[in-house]
């Protein structure tokens, strides 16, 4: 088991190697395309995870999904190469979905700032739902311990109504 910090900072040379590799040895136009965000390496050291985004539609994602897989020894060989570890992980791609999901956050955070403004005009606008003294005052006449409010109900012998 190798240590967390050491498979971080090979994960990390793994992406560049892994970058530099399509953008240098892929003789193919749509790797282009291909931007390497981020990896991962088992502690072990005998996997690695590569994370990468795709500019374009979803044509550009499946051909960028064949060019990886048609060019995963090449690339897996280029990293061997390179490295100076007894054992070459194998390498597993994995598209990132991060970049949808902050433009969708992206969204919900501006429509949840539109509905903040709207409160905020309709706030601005209001007025008390009971007039200038929303608390209704006693009249003249009552006292505050006068009132049917503690009696019990006719027909009942108590105030639990049994």
């Amino acid at each position: 088991m190798a240590d967390p910090a050491r498979a971080a900072r090979l994960a990390q040379r793994i992406k560049v190697i892994v970058a530099e590799a399509l953008r240098r040895r892929v003789k193919d136009e749509r790797a282009e395309l291909i931007t390497v965000t981020d990896a991962r390496v088992t502690n072990d050291l005998q996997h690695a995870t590569v994370y990468y985004t795709v500019m374009g539609d979803d044509d550009a994602r499946r051909s960028a999904e064949e060019v990886l897989a048609a060019h995963q020894g090449v690339l897996r060989h280029e990293v061997g190469r390179q490295l100076t570890i007894r054992l070459t992980p194998t390498l597993e791609f994995v598209a990132d979905e991060i970049p949808e999901s902050a433009a969708h956050l992206e969204d919900l955070l501006r429509k949840a700032k539109e509905q903040d403004e709207k409160v905020a005009a309709l706030r601005e606008q209001a007025a008390p739902a009971g007039g200038e003294d929303p608390y209704r005052s006693l009249a003249e006449g009552e006292s505050a311990g006068s009132g049917a409010e503690g009696a019990a109900p006719e027909g009942t012998d108590s105030a639990d109504g049994r």
